[in-house]
């Protein structure tokens, strides 16, 4: 096999996005003892990746040698597998990543008068010439995946790439506090860590954990300190009234390289178990120091994962840690705090319900709250209908029935009783009715789902969403990568009826919020909403509306143990018969089970005609 070829089947997996490339240099460069690290970038990565260091240079024939394969590695027998401490030790990257991009390296060792520059193309270095660069090294990659045209057209929109680059040197920054990192896109300042030699090295992890993470009072983080003779633990831990309903603030060390271990994770998390509310995470930055022979880090091509030979010991020492750690600071949990998400909420009081109205005044009865009710607005495209008239007919046998996913079939929705305003809510997570052919049974959040996305749907498409203003602005700040992302998004958000600008760093100014959005917790929604637009891009593939639209009817809608009243069970069922395709959630799945009467006669052993 060519080495050319040899070389981009290896950057396949090595190099699998601007973010790997970006990680694996930065690595390169913390090796290389450096304390100053500029990462230069332009087009979130695809057309350049410029990382700028001051560690220990390079030699002409070293730098040729460099993008050889397994050139660079740092090891040198088998018996060094088992005491790695580098980031780097396969010798792989670089050679990966001149195999599909094109690289020009300037490099010079320190009190060496002159440096060298290399220039790259498809993998093979050119002749070094002599360039008067500074002490350090600086590798620029240019045109990535040029030569790879399907990884290249896989890649994301820029703001996601952005995102998994800036997630990348969080962890790197958070692992290294006394090297100073400065990240720079297409001429903007996105993330400046210096280093204040007067801070000792637990002060310095916590104030740069706190302008990664935004954390407003980092001195609030608790501090978790301990050794065994076989493992030691430090790094910080949230308070427990401060922990949030959304991932994304919890990073795991071992010997200084993050990974990725859902097992040993599970641990911190059940030692905050009883005093934190189900559905919120804590924060955390925890690092493992072991002994390099008691664990794998040879186990995944990127180095994301590693494994330990004794796991129960580790998930047992550090979940004892972490709650000892808890128990000193007094984390006493804050049940008054904790607090259901609050974000959209279904519109009953803008339900006109005319089949209510008119069962009504038969009675001569009329409530007041259907008297003042405007009518419930349309969707794009749809027919000039009442949901009311929907709801009337589904009660009181004008439509023609409901199609079962399953069967196909159509269900009469005549209804069984004079009354026909049979509701039941069954452990309050769903909705019972009674029709004449059976029982229908409604799930309340995927039906809500799918009310709340068709209706961000029709404000996307449409560009325009009703917005409340706030009483008094609020400027909120994220992260560098959740910035980018958010800076992406809001022309989006503004059709969904957020009224929000830029406000200079990683702010955002915001003035209002959607019409239907219980104002007080717009961080909360925003943050969720964010982190469920990265779970749905990356685990389905969304992208654009469909995702945005996604991400707000799945943090918004109403969750199983919301108690509803039987006009809100009505509200519910009137608008989601409002929608185009009001049979499932927009994940899929079913928001209507029927069951007939026969299927229950069935069930229950019975036979001929009923009463028999």
């Amino acid at each position: 096999m060519p080495i050319e070829l040899a070389n981009k089947i290896a950057a396949g997996e090595v190099v699998q996005r601007p973010a790997s490339a970006v990680k694996e240099l930065i690595e390169n460069a913390l090796d290389a003892g450096a304390t100053e690290i500029n990462l230069i970038l332009k087009s979130a990565g695809s057309e350049l990746i410029q990382v700028v260091d001051n560690g220990c240079g390079m030699s002409a024939p070293d730098a040729v040698l460099a993008f050889s394969r397994h050139a660079t590695s740092k090891l040198t027998r088998i018996e060094d597998l088992n005491s790695i401490r580098t980031f780097g030790f396969r010798g792989e990257a670089l050679s990966s990543i001149a195999a599909v991009s094109k690289v020009v390296l300037r490099t010079r060792q320190k009190g060496i008068p002159t440096g060298i520059e290399i220039s790259v193309e498809e993998g093979i270095p050119g002749d070094p010439v002599p360039n008067a660069t500074r002490e350090g090294t600086s590798i620029s990659v240019r045109n990535l995946f040029y030569n790879v045209p399907a990884r290249r057209n896989f890649l994301k929109k820029p703001a996601t790439e952005l995102k998994h680059i800036i997630d990348s040197v969080h962890v790197l920054a958070m692992a290294n506090v006394n090297t100073a990192f400065k990240v720079s896109s297409d001429g903007n300042v996105l993330l400046s860590l210096p280093v204040r030699s007067a801070d000792t090295e637990s002060d310095l992890f916590r104030t740069r954990l706190g302008n990664i993470l935004s954390v407003k009072q980092p001195g609030k983080l608790i501090t978790v300190s301990e050794s065994t003779s076989y493992l030691s633990v430090s790094g910080l831990v949230g308070r427990p009234e401060d922990a949030r309903r959304s991932r994304g603030q919890q990073f795991l060390f071992v010997n200084g390289r993050y990974v990725r271990y859902r097992y040993i994770e599970h641990a911190i998390f059940s030692a905050y178990e009883y005093l934190i509310p189900d559905g919120t995470y804590p924060l955390f930055a925890i690092f493992l120091d072991i002994d390099p022979r008691h664990v794998d880090v040879n186990v995944h091509p990127t180095k994301a994962e590693v494994k330990f030979d004794d796991e129960r010991g580790v998930y047992s020492v550090l979940r004892t840690i972490i709650r000892k750690s808890l128990g000193m600071a007094r984390a006493i949990p804050q049940a008054e705090n904790a607090r259901p998400l609050q974000g959209l909420t279904i519109d009953f009081g803008a339900v006109h319900d005319e089949a209510l109205v008119r069962r009504e005044r038969v009675s001569g009865n009329k409530p007041d709250f259907f008297a003042a009710s405007p009518g419930i607005s349309k969707f794009p495209g749809q027919q000039d209908i009442s949901p009311g008239l929907v709801s009337e007919q589904l009660y009181a046998g004008g439509m023609s029935g409901i199609p079962s996913r399953a069967s196909e079939q159509q269900v009469h929705a005549d209804v069984h009783s004079s009354d026909g305003d049979l509701l039941w809510q069954l452990h309050d997570s769903y909705v019972l009715t009674q029709i004449r052919s059976g029982l229908v049974i409604i799930d309340q959040q995927a039906a809500h789902e799918r009310v709340l996305y068709e209706k961000a749907i029709a404000s996307l498409s449409g560009g325009f969403g009703l917005s409340q203003q706030l009483l008094f602005p609020r400027t909120i700040e994220f992260d560098a990568a959740d910035f980018a992302l958010i800076e992406s998004l809001i022309p989006d958000l503004r059709s969904l009826g957020f009224d929000l600008d830029k406000f200079g760093g990683r702010s955002i100014m915001l003035r209002g919020v959607p019409a239907d959005m219980v104002a007080g917790d717009e961080r909360s929604v925003l943050d969720e909403v964010l982190e469920q637009y990265k779970h749905f891009e990356e685990v389905d593939r969304l992208s654009g509306h469909e995702n945005l639209a996604r991400s707000i009817a799945r943090k918004s809608a109403v969750k199983p143990g919301k108690k509803l009243s039987v006009t809100e069970m009505r509200a519910l069922i009137d608008q989601l018969f409002h929608c185009e395709l009001p049979y499932e959630s927009p994940g899929g799945k079913p928001t209507i089970i029927q069951l007939s009467v026969s299927e229950l006669r069935e069930r229950f052993g019975r036979s001929g005609r009923p009463g028999k």
